[in-house]
Order: structure tokens, then sequence, then C-alpha cells
């Protein structure tokens, strides 16, 4: 069935269509030395410990518009946190909720938030190479949701919310919800691209591409930072500390990793 954007679809029963979208950005920086390196984890780690997660994931449960019902959250030692959010789709009673209350998640560096019948998760990946000085911290957000409520409202204060080098993004449209005629729909609103959801001052930041396949509601853009200054790149030091020589290495490995992630596969150096 076409639709048309202002199109009201009468349902038979709920809304059973899953929206999924999968936010994964990278956070690039050249560490100098084992002791950069460790100093730099704990930053991330600070950056983004289980408050602001739970900030984060409050923000986008309110974005598209569900409810919380309460909070769990976790710090670890030496680095990570969890965070578990219960919300649901409807109105929320108005009985105490005893929220932020602590409670192990499921692995270190991760979020999950719950919604009545979907789930927003987001795990926290740092690491860095042994050998050529890069630091690498990756965040994975996924954001299921059940019925009329869209993840996609969230996309761009996702993007917001991180320093993003590099940003892959796929969406899917999974199962059907019936009309009251019984006819299926596998998906109850107008899309393209994900890019239809970036606005247009941040596709003016990044190299995109595209990789579609309508016929089976999958979507997915990758992006990449297109200006690049060395000082954003550089853990406790700025380009005046290095000599040129050292400019031009460190700028090749930046570019390269930043090349890798964005193909997805190993160059030739």
């Amino acid at each position: 069935m076409e639709l048309t954007p202002k199109q009201i679809i009468e349902l038979h029963g709920f809304n059973n269509l899953t929206k999924s979208l999968s936010f994964n950005m990278y956070d690039i920086c050249y560490t100098k030395s084992k002791e950069e390196r460790e100093a730099y984890l704990n930053y991330i780690d600070e950056q983004y410990n289980a408050d602001r997660l739970t900030k984060i994931l409050t923000n986008v449960t309110e974005m598209i518009g569900a409810n919380i019902l309460s909070v769990a959250k976790q710090d670890y030692v030496p680095q990570g946190a969890s965070v578990t959010i219960l919300v649901s789709e409807g109105p929320v009673d108005e009985s105490p909720v005893e929220a932020f209350e602590e409670s192990p998640g499921p692995i270190p560096g991760s979020v999950i938030a719950q919604l009545d019948k979907s789930h927003i998760t987001v795990h926290t990946y740092p690491e860095s190479h042994p050998d050529e000085g890069i630091s690498t911290f990756r965040a994975d957000i996924d954001v299921s949701t059940c019925g009329e409520i869209s993840p996609l409202k969230a996309l761009n204060y996702l993007i917001h919310s991180f320093e993003t080098d590099v940003m892959t993004i796929d969406y899917k449209v999974r199962g059907f919800t019936r009309d009251v005629t019984g006819h299926k729909l596998f998906i109850d609103h107008e899309i393209n691209s994900i890019q239809n959801y970036i606005p247009d001052d941040v596709q003016e930041l990044y190299d995109m591409i595209d990789v579609n396949v309508y016929q089976e509601n999958i979507f997915h853009t990758k992006c990449k930072l297109k200006q690049f200054d060395l000082n954003n790149y550089l853990f406790k030091h700025t380009k005046s500390d290095l000599s040129e020589e050292e400019q031009v290495i460190i700028t090749k490995k930046l570019k390269e990793e930043m090349d890798e992630i964005f193909y997805g596969k190993n160059m030739i150096h």
C-alpha cells in the first residue's frame, strides 16, 4: 500500500511494526604514550559515565514520546557503566517510582532502556592500537520501538550528544500490522534515506554514503567528518608541540584510521 505523508491509517488492534535505529559513533584520538592512552580512557570513562548516559537515554525516551517508569544505573571499576530504564508508550501512573535505583547492568560500558515491548541500549567500546598510538572510542546506541513512536525523532539529538568523527546509522522496519480490513502494512511512513532525518547543517559537515534495500525496508547511511584539524585529535598536545615531520606522520595515521572505519575494511598503507 502506498502511503501519503498525511494519510491516517485505521488499524485493527495494536500497531505491531517494530522500528529499529542503530547509531554507531566513533571518536578517534592520537595518544603518544601508554600513559596518555590510560589518561584518554579515564577521560572517556568520566565523559560517558552512568549519569551522563542516563541523561542521554532519558532525553531520547522523551523525544520519541515514551514514558519513563524507573531507572537503574551502575558505574564500574576501573571503567565502564550500565544503565537500565524501564518506560512505557502510554501514560505513566502517578504512584511513586524509585528512580535512579542502583543495580548491576548486563555488561560494563553499556546502557539498556526498556520500552513497552521495545528497548534502548547503549554499549561503549574504548580501545587502542598497540603500536601506532591511535585510540578509538566507539558507542553503539540501538533504539527499537513498537507502535506509533519512532526512534528517528531522536537521531539529530544523538548525533550532537557525542564527539563524532565517523558514524554509521542503520534503520529497519520489521514485522507487519493490519488495517481494519485485515490488509497487512509492512511500513507505516515514507522514507527513502536516513539522510531525510539528518538536518542540512549536519550533512554539510560529513561525507555520506547510502546503502539501502528499499523492498526490505532496510536503510543504511555512513558518515565521515570532512574537515580535519590535527589539534582536535591530539590528546593533551597541540600541533606546536610536534615537528612538521611528526605532524605529517600522525595526520596520515589518523586519516587512515578514519577511512578504514568509514569503509569497513583495512587499507593498504
